[in-house]
């Protein structure tokens, strides 16, 4: 199933504690249908000193969340996405609001002129 949403783009946080937060996609992890966004769902862990840490620290990170609760963004609004093929065979990302282009998946296949060109 394709996935609505990739790594770099700003999405808006449809559902959680940081509701309607835009932010960036940092990492997509399609097995888990899960995204890391920046800044939300930052957690803490607290660190023991040890040798190579003396101090020991608090380390504050994003976790991840499910895709489904994240839309992409455009022009300041969320949207949902559509999933085009052109005539050319190309395939794209296309926003539902707007109908603006989002992505290009898979570019235009190159039609195979080598047999038609051969003649004996």
């Amino acid at each position: 199933m394709p996935k609505h949403v990739r790594k770099g783009d700003m999405v808006m946080v449809r559902a959680g504690n940081q509701r309607g937060t835009v932010a960036e996609i940092l990492a997509v992890l399609p097995e888990e249908n899960r995204v890391i966004v920046k800044g939300v769902n930052i957690r803490t862990h607290h660190l023991k000193k040890s040798q190579t840490r003396p101090q020991g620290g608090i380390l504050k990170q994003e976790a991840p969340i499910h895709m489904s609760n994240v839309s992409p963004v455009v022009d300041g609004k969320p949207t949902r996405v559509r999933f085009e093929t052109k005539p050319d065979g190309s395939k794209t990302r296309v926003a539902v609001k707007g109908g603006k282009e989002l992505h290009t998946l898979r570019a235009a296949s190159k039609t195979s002129t080598k047999t038609s060109s051969k003649k004996k």
